[in-house]
């Protein structure tokens, strides 16, 4: 194990567990999706999801940097991401193990949240500035921009997504 990987690893549990989630108890297939991360960080510039195929470019992987615009939505529904990076506290503590699961990734592009986005800077009706919300943790910003990067979790810029 590489103190990069252990640094990494350390830093995903505490922020998994600020969100209420945990990583995979496997401790070898924990360290095998680590190293994956690290590896596309050092390919493409960002930790995009090791069981998905990055493109490299940054916005077109947004939705697929760890953790995923999907996760969330998976633990809720199936107790575990799609790569099983994150688990429930049941999955984590041993009362099920994680099982493969459907990718909610959209096929097409255009469907991808990252390309669905409104337009920068116009506020909706009846707000003085648009809303911006961190994908990531939810954060929530009432401004012109986005905040440069997320005061809850620390997700740059480039992580948000404007909010109807």
């Amino acid at each position: 194990m590489s103190s990069e990987a252990d640094n990494l690893i350390a830093r995903l549990d505490a922020d998994a567990r600020k969100s209420g989630y945990y990583l995979n108890p496997d401790s070898a297939f924990t360290m095998e999706l680590v190293e994956g991360l690290l590896a596309n960080e050092k390919r493409y510039g960002h930790q995009a999801c090791p069981c998905r195929l990055a493109v490299g470019d940054r916005k077109e992987d947004l939705d697929i940097i760890c953790p995923c615009d999907y996760r969330d939505a998976d633990l809720e529904d199936f107790g575990t991401c799609y790569c099983a990076l994150y688990v429930s506290k049941n999955l984590a503590e041993g009362g099920k193990s994680p099982e493969p699961i459907p990718d909610r990734r959209p096929v097409a592009r255009e469907e991808r949240p990252q390309f669905k986005e409104g337009k920068a800077g116009e506020a909706p009706a009846g707000l003085s500035h648009p809303v911006w919300r961190c994908r990531v943790c939810g954060y929530l910003a009432a401004r012109d921009e986005p905040p440069g990067v997320c005061p809850i979790c620390k997700a740059a810029k480039d992580r948000f997504e404007r909010f109807m």
